[in-house]
């Protein structure tokens, strides 16, 4: 278990606010950032990383685009289009699910 930047895991401040009022749980990213058991801390608040898995990017639910506070699926390809230059959607491309609980 290691404490970690929350910077690390999420990469702005409105994921941050976003996790501090519950609305994303998760975060996918295209490596792996922390281990299972790491926490870190948001404004006094602290989170624990309960989950972490390889998926693709095929693996993904509308349930796990809610859980990075997405509407749906097609909301969240839209949100890493804007983020990302040049990025296109492919069902095969590996990722790292980071899923992370609120421990106060």
């Amino acid at each position: 278990m290691a404490d970690i930047d929350p910077g690390t895991l999420l990469p702005n401040d409105r994921m941050r606010q976003q996790a501090l009022d519950g609305d994303v749980t998760q975060i996918h990213r295209g490596q792996q950032y922390a281990d299972e058991g790491d926490i870190f801390s948001i404004d006094g608040a602290t989170f624990e990383v309960v989950e972490v898995a390889g998926r693709t990017l095929g693996d993904m639910t509308d349930a796990d685009a809610q859980a990075e506070g997405a509407r749906d699926l097609a909301h969240y390809k839209q949100i890493l289009e804007r983020a990302h230059d040049n990025f296109e959607w492919d069902d095969t491309s590996e990722i790292v699910k980071h899923r992370f609980e609120r421990q106060d």
